[in-house]
């Protein structure tokens, strides 16, 4: 009885086979640790893999920058001294983050990217 091989098989026999014919040692990165991101850990799990893809690929979806923009006004949040100027931040802050729920809700719900 013939049995088709489940994806993850064909990746890991494609993997094999790549490593055997040295092509994955001229990767860039190959057997270097993978560097400690910000923005992969501020990345919902779900999403992490295909966001690297497309990075990977030079392509970044609009996600991946709205996240960069929580990041920096998280830290100007936290670095700022200036009451007023704070409260003018985290109001900025709050407003992209229920900017980027809507934006995920929206694709759990129609499940794609």
């Amino acid at each position: 009885m013939f049995r088709m091989a489940t994806l993850d098989e064909e990746i890991a026999r494609h993997l094999r086979e790549a490593a055997a014919a040295g092509e994955l040692s001229k990767a860039e990165g190959y057997g270097k640790p993978e560097e400690l991101d910000w923005a992969w850990d501020a990345t919902p799990a779900a999403l992490r893999m295909p966001f690297k893809v497309l990075k990977d690929a030079g392509f970044a979806p609009p996600e991946v920058l709205l996240f960069q923009e929580r990041g920096q006004l998280a830290t100007a949040v936290r670095e700022c001294s200036d009451d007023a100027q704070r409260e003018v931040l985290q109001r900025q802050l709050s407003e992209l983050e229920q900017k980027i729920a809507l934006r995920l809700e929206s694709l759990r719900t129609h499940s794609q990217l």
